[in-house]
């Protein structure tokens, strides 16, 4: 398991556009359980409407985990896309 914690960057949060691109992302790993928490509430990084829940907005802290094959490459480009570094 390999998790980061970070603060949302995106000046607009994680609704519509940028939450397509970080699910499409987090889709690129199928062999990886990809984890985007909250607070204390987790979702699945993989589902639009998961993701959307969490109302994430810049200036959040947020936790990445990843589980699998590709760990640590699925959460550093995750949080290269929250940090506005991709």
């Amino acid at each position: 398991m390999y998790e980061r914690v970070i603060v949302t960057q995106l000046a607009e949060g994680l609704h519509a556009r940028p939450a397509s691109n970080f699910v499409k992302t987090a889709n690129n790993y199928k062999d990886t359980k990809i984890e985007l928490i909250k607070g204390d509430k987790s979702v699945n990084a993989k589902s639009m409407m998961s993701v959307l829940s969490l109302g994430v907005v810049c200036g959040s802290e947020v936790r990445i985990r990843g589980e699998g094959d590709n760990e640590k490459e699925a959460v550093d480009a995750l949080c290269d896309l929250l940090e506005g570094k991709s």
